[in-house]
């Protein structure tokens, strides 16, 4: 099981398409054995969904996130969890321990990279 985790330095990403990259870990019998990061490629419309999916992410965890790329993910069989804050390998070990839950933040506003208005700041 791979988790892609929209990240700003060490901390969830508030928006998921302007999130500076990925901290990505690897999971095998709920225990992480393989810590990466990637920088974030760019923000295109569709675009950050299937880059992820070709990574081999299966599950992916941010602040906030657009209609457009939940439903990518929702498409490819990816499982999101939205409304999470803090440290991101906090959020990797709730999510091994089956403690990770969703908030459905979605954003509904892409005008700057720097709020998103579908969330509290």
């Amino acid at each position: 099981m791979k988790l892609a985790i929209a990240s700003d330095g060490k901390a969830v990403s508030r928006h998921f398409g302007h999130c500076e990259g990925f901290a990505l870990y690897t999971f095998e019998d709920g225990r992480i054995v393989k810590r990466e990061h990637v920088v974030n490629p760019g923000h295109r419309p569709g675009f950050l969904p299937n880059f992820l999916c070709d990574l081999g992410v299966e599950a992916v965890v941010s602040g906030g996130m657009g209609a457009g790329a939940l439903e990518i993910f929702a498409n490819k069989g990816i499982e999101v969890f939205t409304g999470a804050e803090g440290d991101c390998e906090r959020i990797a070990t709730d999510f091994a321990r089956g403690e990770l839950l969703s908030a459905g933040s979605v954003c509904s506003e892409h005008r700057h990279a720097d709020s998103c208005g579908g969330h509290s700041e």
